[in-house]
C-alpha cells in the first residue's frame, strides 16, 4: 500500500517549532469569540477550540487523544483556557457530544461531509486523474486538492488509496482493450513471433536500438532499421488519445522489459506496450535522421569556415602582392603623360600577363566577404550519400503554402545519380521554381551570377548544397517538419486551439498583470521603455562607472567589496571542526533522512517487491552519480552483484523519479535558516558544462568552445546554491533554447521569478518568451557595444545616452502578433508544450514564420529595458556576477563527485546519459543538504562559545565543502549507523 508519507494528505506531526505552533495553531479573537458564545461550559470550550485548529490545519478531524500536548498546551494558552488531562480528551473522544460539535465546526469553517453525490463525483475525478497520471500517490494527491477546492472533508487516506487503485486499473485496462482489443490477427500474430526464442528476439532487441556516430555505413544501417521499424507500425492503431504522460511511463515500462518478462504479461496489456514502444522507437528514429542531417549538413559549414581561414593565412602573401601592383597601377595612371602613354605603362607594370592576374583576381573574389561556401564542396563528397539518404528518410511537409523548398528537394533527388557538374536550367525545371529562399552568395555559386532572370546553367554540387542548407535552416525554424517526428513534427499541433485560448487568456492577462488587448498593451510597455530610457539618461553624468566614447559604452568594473574581517577565522573552524566523512556514509545518511527510496518502484506503478530496498538504492545512486559503473560498485560494496546493481536503474529509475527526488531534497534544504543568509530563493543561474561521453553515439559531438567530443550538462542553480533543475543537450545545441524549462518544470519550494545566465542567454527571442512567462531575464553581459539599444519612438531624444541607440521598435509588429504570442504562452501554462520547443523554432530567423519577427521585436523591448538597468545599475552587475559565479562552482562541484570513469559518461543511451545526469545532481544536492546539516550544527556551536556570527559572516560561507570527504579507498555501506534527524529549527539570530 502506498506511504501517506508519499502523498500530500494532511497530518499531524509529532515535533513543531515555536514558528510553526505561532504560525498554525494560535487560534485567532473571531474565533475564540465564536466558540465561547457558541458554549459557557470550560471543557466544552477547551475541545471546539483544540478540534477547529486541527480541522482547519487538516480538514479533518482526529481523536483528541492523538494531538501531541505541545499543540493542545499552546492553543490553550493562547485562548485563557486550562490545559484538559489526556484522560479528560480521551474521554471526549468517545462521548456523544462530538457529533455535534463536530457538525457545527463543519458549519463554522464551511466545509461538509461528502454524500453519495459527492462519491459520484470523486470517483469521476480518479478516473480523469489516472487518464494521465500512473503513480497512486499522484492520483491520490490530485484528489486531495479537487476535495479542498469543494470545500470538503478529506475522507480517510485508506479510502482514497484504494479509489486512486481501481481507477488506475479500470484506466489501464480501458486503454489495453482500445489499444490492443481491436488488433488484427495478423498483427498479433506478428508481435507474438517477436517474442518468440531464435532469430526474432533480435527483432525485440532491435527496436531499442540507438544511432551511432553517423557515418555512411552506420547510417546506412540505422535507415534498414527504419524500414524495419516502418514496416512493424502498419495496421497499428491511433494512440493519440492516450494522454503524453501516461503513454510515456507505458513506453519507458515497455523498454524496461525483456522478452521473458513480456510473455508474463496478460496479452492485452502485452501487446498495447509493443504498440506504443513501437510507435515511440519510430518517432525517436526520424528525430535522430532529421538530427544526423541537420549535423552533418552544420559540421560542413563549420569545416568550410576553417578552411576559409586556413586559405586566408596561406594566401596572405597573394593578398598583398595584388594590393601591390594595384598600387602601382594607381601610381602610373596618376603620372603625367597621355592616355596611351600611362595605358602602355600599366600593361608594362602587368608583365603583360592580363589573364594571369584576371584569375589571381578572380580567385581572391570567391572567398572574398567571408564566403566559405566554395570549400562545402571537399567535405560534401564524403557525406553527399549519407545526406541524400536522409532526405529520402524523412518524409518532409511545409508548415506554410509555400511548397517551394520541397520542389527543390525533388529536384535535386531526380538528378541525385547525374555526373554533370552544370545541369541546364530547363532540364531542371528551373525557370518555373520560386527561389526566393536562395541568398546572393548561392545565387553566384549556383548560378554563376546574382541577377534574378532565369539562368541558362546550375552548377548541380552547389544546388545541392543549397537547397540541403535551407532544408536544415526550415527544420530548426519549424517552416519544414517531419511526419511522425517528435522534435521535428508541426509544433502547431501543440498548441491550444483558439477556443481555449478564449477561455484562459483573460485569467491569464490577470495572473500575469498584464493587458492581453494590443493596444493597451503596447501603450503600457511602449510608456515603460521611453520612461526607463529618459530617467537613466537623466542620471547618466552622475554615472561615475559608466561612459560613452567614440567606439560605445565602457563600463568599469567594481571594487571587489571586503569581506568581513572575521569571515576567515570562522571559516576556518566550520573546516577544522568538519567530521571525516565517506561519500557513502554522506549519502547513507541523507537518504535516511528523507527516505528517497520509498519513490523508486516497478515502472508499472505497483507495489515493490525488493529486498532490501534502501540498500539497493543507495548502490544505485553511488554507482551512477559517482560514475563508478555496476561492475566496479559490486567490488567495492559487498553483498551485491553486477546485475542487482544495473537491475534497479533499469526497472525502478526514470529521469521524472529522479527529480521527484531531487524536489525532496531542495524542500528539505529550503528549511534550513542557513540558506536565508545566500539568497532569497526569488533568482536562479543557468549554466551548461561540457561532460565526456564516448564518440560512438550521436549525442557526442566536437564543442569548439569547450573543446574535446561530449554533451552539455545545463542547470539551473539557485541564489541559495542548490541545483533545481538539470538537462543533458548535444554539444551544437544553443543552450539558451533550455534556460527556460528549468523555471517552468520546477516543482520545489523555491520558486525563483529571476532568471541569470551566461552570454547565451542574450537573444531576443528568448528575452520575449521570458517576459510573457514572468520570468525577468537578467544574463551576463560581453561585447555591450555590440548589442543594439532600440528606442520606444524614433522621435525620442536624449542628451547622454542617445549615442547608444541605433533603431526604434516596431510597435504594430507586436501588437499584429500579441494573439500569437500569448497563444504559445498559454499552451506552455497548459503543459502542452516546452519552452525550448518554441524556442529551438525561434532560433533561425524565417521569412515565413512571423512569431520569430513577433518575439524578436518584443525581446528588442525587454533587453533594451535590461540593458539600461544593467548600465545605470552597479548592484545589479554585482548580482548578475556573483549568482553566475555560483553556478561555475556548482559545475565545479558535481565534477568532483563525478569521480569515477576517468569523468567519461560511459552509457551510449541517450535517456541513460541524461538519467546519468539526474542522478549526478542528486548526489550533489544530497552532499550540500549533508554539509548545511553539519554547518548548522558547527555554527551554533561556535556561537555558544562566545563568537559573534553577524549575518555578513554567515553570507560569506557556502555549501560547496569537500575537504571533510572521502572519496577513495574501501566503502562499507552501514545501514545500522545510528544518524541523527536533521535540525531545522537552528537560528542565529539573537
Amino acid at each position: 500500500m502506498t506511504n501517506i508519507h508519499e502523498t500530500a494528505y494532511p497530518r499531524l506531526k509529532q515535533e513543531f517549532t515555536e514558528q510553526e505552533l505561532g504560525a498554525i495553531y494560535t487560534p485567532s479573537r473571531a474565533q475564540i469569540d465564536h466558540i465561547f458564545t457558541l458554549y459557557r461550559q470550560a471543557s466544552h470550550r477547551t475541545f471546539l477550540l483544540i478540534q477547529l485548529m486541527l480541522l482547519q490545519r487538516l480538514g479533518y478531524f482526529v481523536p483528541l487523544s492523538s494531538i501531541p500536548s505541545i499543540v493542545v498546551r499552546h492553543i490553550c494558552e493562547h485562548s485563557g483556557l486550562r490545559v484538559p488531562a489526556k484522560r479528560a480528551l480521551a474521554q471526549y473522544d468517545q462521548s456523544g457530544s462530538k457529533t455535534t460539535h463536530q457538525r457545527r465546526l463543519r458549519g463554522y469553517v464551511g466545509i461538509r461531509v461528502m454524500d453519495s453525490s459527492d462519491e459520484y463525483w470523486l470517483e469521476d475525478q480518479a478516473l480523469q486523474a489516472a487518464h494521465t497520471k500512473q503513480e497512486l500517490p499522484d492520483i491520490i494527491n490530485v484528489l486531495i486538492e479537487e476535495l479542498v477546492q469543494r470545500r470538503l472533508e478529506l475522507p480517510g487516506f485508506t479510502y482514497l488509496f484504494r479509489l486512486a487503485r481501481h481507477s488506475r486499473t479500470s484506466v489501464n485496462d480501458g486503454i489495453y482493450k482500445a489499444v490492443a482489443g481491436g488488433l488484427p490477427t495478423c498483427v498479433v500474430e506478428r508481435f507474438e513471433h517477436m517474442l518468440t526464442a531464435g532469430e526474432n528476439l533480435r527483432i525485440w532487441d532491435s527496436l531499442k536500438r540507438e544511432p551511432k556516430q553517423p557515418n555512411v555505413r552506420a547510417v546506412t544501417d540505422f535507415l534498414a532499421h527504419i524500414d524495419t521499424m516502418i514496416a512493424l507500425a502498419q495496421d497499428l492503431p491511433n494512440t493519440e488519445a492516450i494522454a503524453a504522460t501516461k503513454r510515456e511511463q507505458l513506453v519507458l515500462e515497455a523498454r524496461a522489459l525483456d522478452v521473458a518478462e513480456m510473455r508474463r504479461i496478460k496479452p492485452l496489456k502485452r501487446h498495447t506496450l509493443i504498440v506504443l514502444l513501437i510507435q515511440s522507437q519510430l518517432q525517436k528514429a526520424m528525430d535522430d535522421i532529421a538530427e544526423i542531417f541537420i549535423k552533418t549538413i552544420r559540421s560542413l559549414h563549420n569545416g568550410a569556415e576553417e578552411r576559409l581561414r586556413q586559405y586566408h593565412l596561406q594566401h596572405a602573401e597573394q593578398i598583398e602582392r595584388l594590393i601591390g601592383q594595384f598600387r602601382e597601377v594607381l601610381t602610373v595612371l596618376s603620372d603625367e603623360g597621355s592616355d596611351e602613354e600611362r595605358v602602355a605603362r600599366v600593361e608594362q607594370s602587368l608583365d603583360g600577363d592580363l589573364g594571369a592576374w584576371i584569375t589571381e583576381c578572380d580567385e581572391h573574389m570567391a572567398y572574398a566577404g567571408n564566403n566559405y561556401y566554395p570549400f562545402m564542396l571537399v567535405g560534401y563528397v564524403g557525406k553527399r550519400s549519407l545526406l541524400f539518404k536522409c532526405l529520402e528518410a524523412l518524409s518532409l511537409e511545409s508548415s506554410s503554402q509555400d511548397q517551394s523548398l520541397l520542389a527543390a528537394i525533388a529536384i535535386i533527388q531526380k538528378h541525385r545519380s547525374s555526373h554533370k557538374e552544370q545541369l541546364p536550367a530547363a532540364e531542371g525545371a528551373l525557370p518555373e521554381l520560386a527561389l526566393d529562399w536562395m541568398s546572393d552568395k548561392w545565387r553566384k555559386l549556383v548560378f554563376g551570377r546574382v541577377a534574378a532572370d532565369a539562368p541558362a546553367n546550375v552548377h548541380r554540387k552547389y544546388f545541392e548544397l543549397a537547397v540541403m542548407t535551407q532544408v536544415m535552416d526550415e527544420l530548426k525554424s519549424g517552416d519544414l517538419y517531419v511526419e511522425h517526428s517528435g522534435d521535428y513534427d508541426d509544433y502547431r499541433n501543440h498548441l491550444v486551439d483558439w477556443e481555449q485560448y478564449e477561455r484562459e487568456v483573460k485569467s491569464y492577462g490577470e495572473l500575469a498583470g498584464l493587458s492581453v488587448e494590443a493596444p493597451a498593451f503596447v501603450a503600457q510597455l511602449r510608456d515603460k521603455l521611453g520612461s526607463l530610457a529618459r530617467d537613466v539618461d537623466s542620471r547618466f553624468p552622475q554615472n561615475s562607472l559608466a561612459d560613452i566614447d567614440e567606439s560605445g559604452i565602457v563600463i568599469r568594473r567594481m571594487e571587489r567589496p571586503k569581506p568581513p574581517p572575521e569571515l576567515d577565522a570562522i571559516e576556518q573552524m566550520v573546516t577544522n571542526e568538519m567530521d571525516p566523512v565517506s561519500i557513502l556514509d554522506v549519502l547513507t545518511e541523507t537518504e535516511k533522512w528523507l527516505d528517497l527510496h520509498k519513490i523508486f518502484g516497478p515502472l508499472s506503478g505497483f507495489e515493490a517487491k525488493v529486498d532490501a530496498p534502501r540498500k539497493r538504492f543507495i548502490t544505485t545512486l553511488f554507482c551512477y552519480g559517482c560514475n563508478l559503473g555496476a561492475t566496479q560498485t559490486a567490488r567495492s560494496i559487498k553483498g551485491l552483484s553486477r546485475k542487482q546493481v544495473a537491475w534497479l536503474n533499469l526497472k525502478h529509475v526514470t529521469e521524472q523519479r529522479l527529480d521527484k527526488a531531487i524536489v525532496k531534497v531542495i524542500n528539505a534544504y529550503n528549511r534550513f535558516a542557513l540558506p536565508r543568509y545566500w539568497g532569497s530563493g526569488k533568482s536562479a543561474s543557468a549554466d551548461g558544462t561540457k561532460w565526456n561521453i564516448y564518440e560512438a553515439n550521436l549525442l557526442s559531438e566536437y564543442h569548439i568552445r569547450y573543446g574535446g567530443y561530449g554533451g552539455i550538462g545545463y542547470y539551473h542553480v539557485s541564489d541559495k546554491y542548490i541545483a533545481l533543475f538539470s538537462h543533458f543537450i548535444p554539444c551544437g545545441v544553443y543552450e539558451a533554447v533550455y534556460i527556460l524549462d528549468g523555471l517552468i518544470n520546477n516543482q520545489s519550494d523555491i520558486q525563483p521569478d529571476t532568471l541569470h545566465g551566461d552570454t547565451q542567454a542574450q537573444s531576443t527571442p528568448v528575452f520575449g518568451l521570458a517576459s510573457l512567462l514572468g520570468i525577468d531575464l537578467m544574463p551576463r553581459i560581453r561585447n555591450i557595444k555590440d548589442l543594439v539599444f532600440f528606442k520606444a519612438d524614433k522621435a525620442d531624444q536624449y542628451d547622454n545616452i542617445g549615442s547608444l541607440f541605433r533603431g526604434s521598435i516596431d510597435w504594430e509588429l507586436i501588437a499584429r502578433h500579441m494573439k500569437d504570442m500569448l497563444r504559445v504562452v498559454i499552451s506552455i501554462k497548459a503543459g502542452k508544450i516546452a519552452p525550448s520547443t518554441i524556442l529551438r523554432r525561434l532560433g533561425t530567423a524565417s521569412r515565413k514564420n512571423k512569431l520569430y519577427y513577433a518575439f524578436r521585436e518584443l525581446g528588442r523591448v525587454h533587453r533594451t529595458m535590461f540593458l539600461l538597468k544593467y548600465i545605470n545599475d552597479a548592484e545589479l552587475r554585482r548580482t548578475i556576477h556573483a549568482a553566475t559565479n555560483k553556478s561555475e562552482e556548482f559545475n565545479g562541484f558535481i565534477k568532483w563527485l563525478f569521480f569515477g570513469g576517468e569523468g567519461i559518461i560511459a552509457e551510449n543511451v541517450r535517456h541513460e546519459q541524461r538519467k546519468v545526469i539526474k542522478y549526478n545532481q542528486l548526489v550533489a544536492n544530497m552532499v550540500i543538504l549533508h554539509n548545511v546539516h553539519e554547518m548548522t550544527r558547527l555554527l551554533k556551536t561556535i556561537q555558544a562559545k562566545g563568537y559573534v556570527l553577524t549575518e555578513e559572516v554567515l553570507r560569506g560561507l557556502a555549501p560547496y565543502r569537500k575537504g571533510h570527504i572521502n572519496r577513495f579507498g574501501e566503502y562499507m555501506l552501514d545501514l545500522e549507523r545510528e544518524v541523527a534527524p536533521m535540525n531545522y529549527k537552528v537560528e542565529f539570530t539573537k
